[in-house]
């Protein structure tokens, strides 16, 4: 039997769908893996990036398609809108559909089961696909995209992948393009996975205040670290230097904030706003191991030829360190220059084998706050 990602591909194939962009989903990692045989493959940073980029695309003759996940949809609305669906350009969103079948983070379903209705509301027509049986409907409203210069969003079911004897591609045929040699920016290789990088950091958080990104690093700090005072993400990627920049602000105690090259990369602009609001009790650990790391180890563009120490510098943060190793690691977090800090930590790829976080939304919520409202007036 074919798998459901190949024959997904050969009906884009024959609709003519010559343009992809994405980014990553677990559910979809095999899918993502083969965009590349559509004849370009961008990987984004940011949804409406995508938009953007389809948009061009478009202008410029070709037929592009995207693939999120639907909590990335909300970051989409404004341009789907104002660009493609207003200017009448052709554009096929492939949606994996979180949220609604043996969903295992909660946080993905509020969005995952109003999207029909945002959708609906913002007058985008849509196709649910609940399984591979239902793979062939995608063929006729494609056709239409491309026809009539019209956008429409499929919604992915993650039970289309379940069984699937899709095999994974090498990474490298993510990319049509070869990837351009890195930049000259400092190097250094790395030492630990990001689990081992915590171990040693873990130490200097006890007692403080902790907002950790989405995903596996909340699982990885709760299992070194669990104190009331973290503030463990489960969903919003992009948020945690944000978040981490609006507690700082309002409290006198040392904030810090475990945040990803991926997760920075999709919000870059807060680095600008943490300069500008310069909170000195407030210290970013960029823990860059060139990968999605929760959703396959997709590579980032940090991989590759964005250094996130240089980017923290342009935007206006002085105090910037770049770190692999444990001594460099100890080292830095030892000193106490006035923040706003970027320590910028090198770490490869990888993910321990630890436990979900056995707490709810409201009980992370709860804790961190009676933790914090002692302490949360920055008056004298």
């Amino acid at each position: 039997m074919q798998a459901p990602e190949d024959r997904l591909i050969e009906i884009l194939k024959t609709a003519g769908v010559d343009f992809a962009s994405s980014l990553p989903c677990e559910k979809v990692k095999t899918l993502l893996c083969r965009l590349n045989f559509l004849g370009m493959h961008v990987p984004l940073t940011r949804e409406e990036e995508g938009v953007g980029i389809s948009a061009g695309a478009a202008l410029a003759g070709r037929r592009p398609m995207m693939v999120v996940q639907s909590s990335g949809v909300g970051n989409m609305l404004n341009a789907l809108l104002s660009l493609t669906g207003f200017y009448g350009l052709p554009l096929a969103i492939f949606v994996s559909q979180r949220g609604i079948y043996k969903e295992g983070i909660a946080a993905q379903a509020p969005m995952g089961k109003m999207l029909p209705g945002i959708l609906n509301g913002a007058g985008i027509p849509y196709t649910l696909i609940g399984g591979r049986e239902e793979i062939e409907k995608i063929a006729s409203p494609l056709k239409e995209v491309y026809a009539k210069g019209l956008l429409h969003a499929f919604l992915l079911s993650p039970a289309i992948w379940e069984g699937s004897s899709a095999a994974a591609v090498p990474e490298a045929a993510n990319f049509i393009q070869t990837v351009p040699a890195p930049c000259s920016y400092e190097k250094k290789a790395p030492s630990h996975t990001r689990y081992e990088a915590l171990k040693v950091i873990a130490p200097f958080l006890k007692g403080n205040v902790v907002v950790s990104n989405i995903g596996i690093p909340s699982k990885e700090l709760y299992n070194l670290l669990p104190q009331g005072s973290n503030f463990y993400m489960l969903g919003s990627m992009g948020m945690a230097s944000p978040i981490g920049l609006g507690v700082a602000l309002c409290t006198k105690r040392k904030v810090f904030v475990i945040d990803g090259d991926g997760s920075i990369l999709m919000n870059p602009g807060t680095l600008a706003t943490i300069a500008l609001m310069d909170p000195q009790n407030l210290t970013i650990l960029a823990i860059d191991n060139g990968a999605y790391g929760s959703t396959g180890n997709q590579p980032t563009h940090a991989r590759y030829v964005t250094d996130l120490s240089v980017v923290a510098r342009g935007f206006g943060i002085r105090e910037v360190e770049k770190a692999s190793e444990e001594g460099e690691i100890i080292r830095a977090l030892s000193s106490a220059p006035k923040g706003p800090r970027f320590l910028h930590i090198i770490t490869r790829p990888g993910n321990a084998p630890v436990p979900n976080i056995p707490l709810s939304a409201g009980e992370i919520k709860r804790a961190f706050m009676e933790g914090l409202t002692p302490f949360n007036l920055r008056g004298d």
